[in-house]
């Protein structure tokens, strides 16, 4: 499995495959999509999609209770408690056609 790509080694390829733009220049286009997703998905409703690759939504997951007695997964027979979650929010990336397209199907 090949390792993922550092960020310098992006910058560098998005400065490759487009003309006269430099590493500065993309840095800045990536630092002010990263600033308006942000902006966007901040309100905890609007949804930020890039066209083509993905939609990025957050959740609002209500709180979960502490439960005592559960059934442990890990040692059948045993039970456990579980500790009590605070109501919290959670970013979902999810995959539009085109980025699905891309990673094809598996052989």
């Amino acid at each position: 499995m090949a390792k993922a790509p550092t960020k310098t080694a992006v910058l560098k390829a998005i400065e490759d495959k487009v003309e006269g733009i430099t590493k500065k220049q993309v840095t800045e286009v990536l630092d002010a999509l990263a600033a308006t997703i942000g902006e966007t998905i901040s309100d905890g409703e609007t949804p930020f999609t890039i066209p083509g690759l993905c939609k990025i939504v957050v959740q609002n997951k209500p709180a979960q209770p502490a439960k005592f007695g559960v059934p442990n997964p890990f040692r059948p027979g045993e039970t456990m408690d579980v500790a009590a979650k605070p109501a919290r929010r959670v970013v979902k990336v999810r995959p539009l056609k085109g980025l699905k397209d891309m990673a094809g199907q598996p052989e």
